[in-house]
This record gives structure tokens, sequence and C-alpha cells, in this order.
């Protein structure tokens, strides 16, 4: 068994864009574990943000071992950086080798095999989701992680998906420039994850995030829908996950299944076997 540690921006992210592949790995027995970055500094909920408490019902929805936390603050998204709040220093604002030591830590305590991470654009150009892209990929190497996947989208599956937005007339605020450079080209992609069987834990973990879901962020109206589609309908949806290999072997568009869990066995790796 493998353990496959996701590192993601917000709470939410998990679930939007592995939601799937998280609940899969767990349902085939390897250990899971979630690292975001910063809290979205929501009300104080029991010692922790709300967020941070939604997110740990998305996690147990999805079977995840471990939930853990950087201690960095929501940079928003927009041309505006925002000061500080109290206590917190914003992630964008964060020192990156800081941060990368941070997850490094955890990357090593776990003794991870596969490191899920976002690609370059940090898919959609959030400032934070592009940190955790460097930051991933340092953390990765400093740790002697044997496998990375960045998780992102095919540019053409987007703009799609977008048109459906549109023509179901869901409100949705987007920049049609910046959809343009956003996530990756298909011929980026190296694994294509089918993971239609889990689409109900998906919903359920999506759901889980209440205050996303009730709230008028920019992606509230498009959660608000999702979480009412039927599975099979939401299967349709969201019912395959896109990644990026970093330095994969393999030509790009394989579609892989399980394998994507299996750590990397080169010279000089370790071969990834530990606890249930």
């Amino acid at each position: 068994m493998a353990t496959l540690l996701a590192f993601h921006a917000h709470p939410d992210d998990e679930a939007l864009m592995t939601g799937g592949t998280l609940a899969r790995a767990a349902a085939e027995g390897h250990r899971v574990v979630i690292v975001v970055a910063t809290d979205h500094m929501g009300a104080a909920t029991e010692g922790e943000s709300g967020r941070m408490t939604e997110l740990r019902a998305s996690a147990d929805v999805l079977g995840v071992h471990r939930v853990v936390h950087l201690g960095y603050a929501d940079s928003g998204h927009g041309p505006v950086l925002h000061p500080d709040p109290p206590g917190r220093v914003r992630f964008a604002r964060a020192d990156t080798e800081e941060a990368v030591g941070r997850l490094a830590r955890v990357l090593r305590e776990e003794r991870v095999d596969v490191l899920l991470g976002y690609d370059p654009n940090g898919g959609y150009g959030h400032r934070d989701h592009i940190k955790v892209h460097h930051v991933g990929r340092r953390a990765a190497e400093l740790a002697g992680v044997a496998r990375v996947l960045e998780a992102t989208m095919p540019r053409d599956a987007v703009v799609r998906l977008v048109r459906l937005i549109r023509m179901l007339r869901i409100p949705f605020r987007y920049d049609p420039e910046a959809l343009r450079a956003a996530y990756s080209p298909r011929s980026a992609i190296t694994h294509v994850i089918d993971v239609r069987p889990f689409a109900r834990q998906k919903r359920a973990a999506i759901a889980a995030h209440r205050s996303e879901v009730t709230g008028n962020g920019r992606l509230a109206p498009v959660m608000r829908v999702l979480v009412r589609l039927p599975v099979p309908v939401f299967a349709l949806v969201l019912g395959r996950e896109w990644y990026a290999e970093s330095g994969a072997p393999r030509p790009p568009g394989t579609a892989v299944g399980a394998d994507v869990f299996r750590p990397a066995t080169q010279p000089g790796t370790r071969s990834g076997t530990r606890r249930p």
C-alpha cells in the first residue's frame, strides 16, 4: 500500500479537484492525507475556523486519514492583495522556503509516496494555487517523494463546462481571456482517473462545505447546482479527474487506473510499502 498526500490551497479544493481520486485511493486501502495551505479565515468554531471544520467533514466522507493546515490565510483572488489578518500571513505573501519546510516535514513524517499538487497555472490562476504548485514541487524534491501528480483539467473540457453552465443560466463570473490560458493543454495530461464509482462521495464532500455552497462566492451558484444533481448526472459531469505527472515517462494522455497510487520503484527511491 502507498501513502498519498493531496496538497491544496483552500478547503473545498480537495473535493472539487481531487475528491474522487482521494475516495478511490482510500477505498483501495491506501493511506490518504490532505494538507491545506490556508483555512480561509472562517468563523471560529471549537478552536478552529469553520472552514476547517467543513474540511474535516469532507475528509471523513472521502475516507481521508489525516488533515493538516499549514497555518496560512487565504490571499484572495483579484488584483488587490489585502493586508494580513491578525496573527496570520496570507499564503501568497508567505516566505516560500518556510512554506516548503512546513510541507516537507509532513511529507517526511508520513513517508509519502505520491504527492498531488497543482499544475503551473494553479488551475484557474488563483495566486494561492500557483504558490501551491511551486511549494509542492520543491517540498517533494527535498523530502524525496517518488511521484508528483499535478491536478488540472484539459482546457477544451473547461470551455465545454463553462458553456454548459451558461446554457443552464447558472450565474458564474469568469474572464474569457484568462480561461484560454487556464489549466493545461490536453497534450500535457498524463493521467485520467475514472472516479464515477465514487460520485456519491465526491458530491457529499462538496456539500460538506456548507458555507461555500450557501454563500455568495464566485463558485457558490455552481456548487449549489452540483450538490443537487442526481448521482448519475453528477458522475457524467465530474466523473473524471486529470493530472500531469512531473517527469512522467508515460506518453501524454495515457489513461490509467489504480497504478496512479503505486509508488515509482527507481534506484534510490523507497518501495512505498508501509502500514495499512
